[in-house]
């Protein structure tokens, strides 16, 4: 189903002009997980583009994708992509779409709920409250002994002087856009 307004919906998210997409595929030719999603970032911008709405937040992309801004950097036009992948997450959640890969949902919020909470990420409060959130206690438990032995995941945080002025941008966030955030 065709929603006219969805280009201008995660414009607007994103701060990014989609229409500025000619389809070179450079994004998805540079992507390191393009090879586990099924359009890639070159055909999410083009279905954004024809507001394929629906099709697009049940998809397993928006939620595979890495934010690793690869794309972004190869991109002709600037187009930051993992900007509008993280706008179009928003409104998944916003809208109660079901996550097509419901752990990459969890370990979104449990991501943004520890930034939230100690100012910076702290990859061991991140396994710990997504391992017991998923109750997928014990799939990789055979790299916890060598991560932790070689300092990979410290497990004490590093407490962010600034913590509030993070606090306060959440804050902020949540009053501007209430409802793609009251998930998180």
């Amino acid at each position: 189903m065709f929603d006219p307004t969805f280009a201008d919906q995660i414009n607007r998210l994103s701060s990014q002009t989609i229409q500025l997409c000619y389809h070179c595929h450079k994004c998805t030719a540079g992507c390191p997980v393009a090879a586990e999603m099924t359009y890639g970032p070159d055909r999410v911008l083009r279905m954004v583009q024809l507001g394929e709405k629906e099709r697009l937040l049940a998809s397993h992309d928006i939620w595979l994708c890495a934010s690793c801004e690869t794309c972004g950097t190869r991109c002709p036009n600037e187009i930051d992509i993992a900007r509008v992948m993280d706008a179009l997450r928003q409104v998944a959640l916003a809208e109660g779409a079901r996550p097509a890969e419901p752990y990459a949902a969890k370990f979104h919020k449990t991501f943004l709920f520890i930034v939230h909470k100690m100012g910076r990420m702290h990859e061991a409060s991140l396994l710990a409250g997504f391992k017991l959130w998923t109750l997928d206690l014990l799939s990789d438990m055979d790299s916890a002994p060598t991560m932790l032995l070689k300092g990979k995941v410290p497990i004490l945080p590093h407490w962010l002087k600034g913590r509030n002025e993070v606090r306060q941008i959440f804050t902020a966030t949540q009053k501007h856009h209430p409802a793609e955030t009251q998930e998180n």
